[in-house]
């Protein structure tokens, strides 16, 4: 009898230890927004236990735990939930809804209008240095390498940016948040301006063809953000070489890589082509350039970063035409430029504050002189000199909301002085515009965000302000699929030029209305825009002639009655992956617009808008050879052209059309080699690239427009200084290898 009652109290024992091991069966399922979500991991916290749900997001796992535990469901996609359960002998079923983990990789971000070149947009990243570098016939300038993108017109007698039928001043540029006042170099009328500013000053760039951010005004078609470099790797010592130009520079970095400092200096002189080759323009003082520039960078102890940029450059040509006015053989222009300009950036964290600080000064001074020339005897000159100083500051502070939201607000300050002598035309033209701005990022998932911003300013020139409200969606459709809607106001003070004397004038505006699907993958991305631009309140003028033996004629500010539209298609193609070592991108532009502005006697389609643009780049790089092959090519419908004049009808002076057509097609084929000679060599102390480049391969005879008499019944064609342009030059860095960075880049 004691055996067996110690039989039966063993396998109670046995019986109780059993049970406390029998196995609970945890099952539930998993939904996204009432779908279920494969792949998430469940366990339980802090063991071995657990599971991976399946296609429906349903899981199922046994566990021999006890007690109270932690229920975790885990996906890099979605965020982290935890739930409590308690475990004892029976069977658990949890189920669990899970919200999108927000993250900046992932979330979709506002492109409408915008192309971004940085390192934080490598996949689908344009314009940085080595492409524009590399881009045949961009000539290494900024400007021209944008020509080859959606929406910009390709104008070759004017320099600027000519935007979705835009005139070249209705675009802004800024470096480090500033305004650069005059970014292009002085010219002569028919001659456009070059780029004043290296290339290689600049890291990254946001182009905006419509639909910009709040903080920045004054431009009623697109901006140009650039954003200058920071700490260089390594100290260098840089020499350029070439038939038109010298240049030397050097960039020394501090021992503990916290600051550095550097300068360039480069002369430019064209004398020795014009021997070589048949050019069109006659210059009798051949162009010619001298520049330099200084630069600091300092990054502080607390984070905060200190950015200085400072350069001159002088230049001057002179052009002999044949006249078109009667009892005159040649007309003549001699031009002198200077120009100065100084940036000066801060960009420190305060806490949770961000605060970017940026100010800047240019000066600027044009000396034209116009002459005639008959039987060798050159005429007294009639000068127009103009000289400006412009002083802008700007500050933002922005805060994180959480990781893809954000908000920021800020003023800025835009002062411009300037003076006019021409005949009787003197002017002194003064001007501050301020400006308070404020926007929002609104990450409401990884799919769908927006950004809301306002700015307004005011002009003591015309005693006015005004209120711009700016607003922009973008929706993830699929993987790699997104589409953006932009909407702005956007408003710009008459152009200075033509204020010459007291008129009651107003801002001018525009609305834009952007809609925009993009297909962005690794190496790949397709983009295809629609826009709409209404014009209000734009410049109407007439003409004067000042008292000048020449009859140079200006045009005055007489109201703000006019208007126009601009809408159209644009689609870009870039490809870095389907083709070893090459790299290509297609783009195409149609664009409808008319304007009635400055002279124009009725609504017209603009002289510098053209219905059709196409571009093609490729790039090819030969490791073997050392070699990188860049062709471009653009075609251009043609402009059409007007002969305005003015006549007098029932006792009013009225404008109207005495010769207009339209101007032959625009084609030009360019290519460009660079090769690497130290390419593959171990512990090269230099970095070497020699560069032939040939624009305008096919020599293709392009006009830009034409130049009438008083009386019109003379012209003449308006063409490139030169049909076809051969560069050759070489590029040496000592003491930092970029190599590597040109192969990978496809240089």
């Amino acid at each position: 009898m004691k055996t067996q009652g110690t039989k039966l109290l063993l396998l109670i024992a046995f019986l109780s230890f059993v049970a406390g091991y029998a196995q609970v069966r945890i099952s539930g399922k998993v939904t996204y927004k009432n779908k279920g979500v494969n792949e998430i991991n469940v366990t339980l916290k802090d063991t071995y236990d657990g599971a991976t749900t399946d296609a429906q997001g349903n899981f199922s796992f046994e566990t021999s735990e006890k007690g109270n535990h932690i229920l975790t469901f885990t996906h890099p996609k979605y965020q982290n939930i935890e739930k409590p359960v308690v475990i004892e002998n029976q069977d658990i079923s949890v189920n669990a809804e899970l919200k999108e983990e927000i993250s900046e990789i992932d979330a979709v971000v506002v492109s409408a209008g915008s192309i971004e070149a940085s390192d934080k947009k490598r996949a689908t990243a344009l314009l940085t240095p080595i492409d524009i570098y590399t881009t045949a016939g961009a000539d290494g300038q900024i400007s021209s390498a944008l020509n080859y993108l959606p929406g910009v017109q390709k104008v070759g007698e004017s320099e600027g940016l000519f935007i979705r039928g835009g005139t070249g001043t209705e675009s802004k540029i800024f470096m480090d948040g500033s305004l650069i006042n005059n970014y292009f170099s002085n010219s002569v009328p028919g001659i456009a301006g070059r780029d004043r500013f290296n290339t290689s000053l600049f890291k990254g760039n946001i182009f905006s063809s419509g639909g910009y951010s709040a903080l920045y005004g004054q431009a009623l078609s697109g901006a140009l953000m650039l954003e200058s470099v920071d700490l260089p790797d390594q100290s260098s010592l840089d020499f350029g070489i070439s038939p038109i130009f010298l240049s030397a520079g050097f960039q020394k970095l501090g021992e503990n890589k916290t600051h550095s400092f550097g300068a360039t200096l480069g002369y430019s002189l064209l004398s020795l082509m014009q021997n070589v080759f048949n050019f069109n323009t006659d210059f009798i003082d051949a162009p010619q350039g001298l520049n330099g520039d200084f630069n600091f960078r300092i990054k502080t102890k607390s984070g905060g970063f200190l950015k200085y940029y400072g350069m001159y450059d002088s230049n001057k040509m002179g052009v002999k035409t044949e006249s078109l006015e009667p009892g005159y053989d040649f007309a003549l222009v001699r031009l002198k430029g200077n120009n100065t300009y100084h940036n000066l950036s801060f960009k420190q964290k305060f806490g949770k504050y961000l605060l970017n600080a940026a100010t800047s000064y240019s000066y600027n001074r044009s000396d034209l002189n116009f002459s005639t020339e008959t039987s060798n005897l050159e005429s007294d000159p009639s000068k127009l000199l103009t000289n400006g100083n412009y002083l802008n500051f700007k500050a933002v502070v922005e805060r994180k909301i959480n990781k893809i939201s954000a908000v920021r607000a800020g003023f800025e300050l835009n002062n411009t002085d300037e003076k006019l002598n021409f005949g009787y035309v003197q002017k002194h033209y003064t001007d501050l515009i301020s400006a308070v701005f404020a926007e929002t990022d609104l990450g409401f998932s990884n799919a769908l965000s927006a950004k809301i911003g306002v700015r307004a300013e005011n002009s003591s020139f015309l005693g006015k302000t005004n209120f711009a409200p700016r607003f922009a969606l973008a929706y993830r459709l699929a993987k790699d699929w997104t589409t953006s809607f932009a909407y702005g106001l956007f408003y710009q003070n008459p152009e200075s030029r033509y204020i010459n004397g007291p008129s009651d004038l107003d801002f001018q505006q525009s609305q834009h209305y952007i809609f925009q699907v993009q297909r962005a993958s690794e190496g790949r991305s397709l983009r295809f825009e629609a826009f709409y631009k209404k014009y209000d309140q734009l410049i109407k003028t007439f003409n004067i002639t000042p008292n000048n033996e020449q009859n140079q004629q200006v045009q005055t500010a007489l109201n703000n009655n006019g208007y126009g539209y601009a809408k159209g298609l644009e689609l870009f193609w870039r490809d870095k992956k389907t083709f070893k070592n090459i790299d290509y991108w297609l783009s195409y532009s149609f664009l409808d617009s008319q304007r009635d502005f400055i002279n124009y006697p009725m609504s017209l389609k603009p002289n510098f808008a053209s219905a059709h643009t196409l571009s093609a780049v490729a790039k090819r790089f030969i490791p073997e050879w050392k070699l990188g092959v860049n062709l471009s090519y653009t075609y251009a419908k043609g402009r059409p052209y007007y002969d305005i004049a003015t006549k007098t009808e029932n006792s009013n002076v009225v404008n109207y059309i005495r010769n207009e057509g339209k101007l032959k097609d625009y084609n030009a084929l360019n290519i460009s080699f660079n090769y690497l000679p130290n390419l593959g060599k171990k512990d090269a102390k230099a970095f070497t690239v020699f560069v032939l480049s040939v624009s305008n391969v096919l020599g293709s005879k392009n006009v830009y427009g034409y130049n009438f008499s008083l009386d019109g019944s003379r012209s003449s064609s308006v063409v490139p200084p030169v049909n076809t342009f051969v560069f050759i030059g070489a590029f040496i860095s000592f003491g930092v290898d970029r190599t590597q960075d040109a192969i990978n880049n496809n240089l």
